[in-house]
């Protein structure tokens, strides 16, 4: 199994109280797997992608208890050189929101450049040539001239393909992708689910796909776990949850989604 998570809890302090924002959580991702989590905002499924690899602020956060496995090695407690290896390499992490996770003072070109050479052996001329290949990959128009934009120039599409340009750089075994169509239209959301799964397909990719939106996973998860006040309530094959979903929760998540979504592509 690539990805083993076992019994994760993770807990926010405030000023009033402690909250439990992932409370025993288990999951795993096999080589080539595509999982989505779902759950409605607040369910704990954002901060259980950022804990994988030790993103989620410590403090307020607190990991309780548990264990991240990658390729065999629990992520918990590895050493900062050993996690930086990980993290940004063999685990990439596609971000809600391109328009924060781009530096909007550097040109596309040098970000995705930085990215090759901090995570590949490759360096100048080298290194610029991957970049360009990188965004003809992910079906960036004139890759070579896009090096030189700067990302308030990007489309948010544009800027999303660049995200997944520079998530896909270092080679990684695992992408997790958080929300990685919220801020698209109908249209551009379908350009990036498409391009998800040719890449997850052509690459071997194991995917974790965070998301609200059941529309999204039915189209790219093999497997499906409902996230709820912390917990995974239900997880099995997407498939079989959404014509026969077993917790209550869940029932309710899919008679809360837009009827179209729930039809197209069925």
């Amino acid at each position: 199994m690539l990805l083993e998570i076992r019994n994760l809890t993770v807990e926010f302090e405030t000023t009033r109280q402690r909250v439990r924002a992932v409370d025993g959580v288990s999951l795993s991702i096999g080589e080539g797997q595509v999982v989505g989590l779902v759950g409605e905002s607040g369910s704990g499924k954002t901060t259980l992608g950022l804990t994988i690899t030790r993103l989620v602020p410590q403090p307020p956060a607190a990991i309780r208890c548990g264990e991240v496995r990658f390729e065999g090695n629990d992520l918990l407690r590895v050493s900062p050189d050993e996690l930086f290896l990980v993290r940004g390499g063999r685990i990439a992490y596609i971000f809600q929101e391109p328009s924060t996770s781009l530096n909007p003072v550097m040109t596309i070109g040098r970000q995705l450049v930085e990215m090759v050479e901090l995570h590949t052996q490759h360096r100048g001329a080298a290194a610029r040539q991957d970049a360009v290949e990188l965004l003809g990959r992910v079906g960036l128009p004139a890759p070579a001239q896009r090096l030189a934009s700067y990302p308030h120039e990007l489309s948010g599409g544009m800027k999303q393909r660049v995200m997944i340009a520079m998530a896909i750089a270092s080679k990684p075994s695992l992408i997790v992708a958080d929300e990685p169509t919220t801020a698209l239209d109908v249209t551009l959301e379908r350009q990036i689910i498409a391009l998800l799964k040719r890449l997850q397909r052509e690459l071997g990719l194991s995917v974790l796909v965070i998301s609200h939106s059941i529309h999204l996973v039915k189209q790219l998860a093999d497997r499906l776990a409902v996230m709820w006040q912390g917990r995974i309530v239900e997880e099995g094959p997407t498939a079989q949850i959404l014509s026969q979903p077993s917790h209550d929760y869940t029932k309710r998540l899919l008679a809360a989604q837009p009827r179209v979504a729930v039809l197209e592509h069925s």
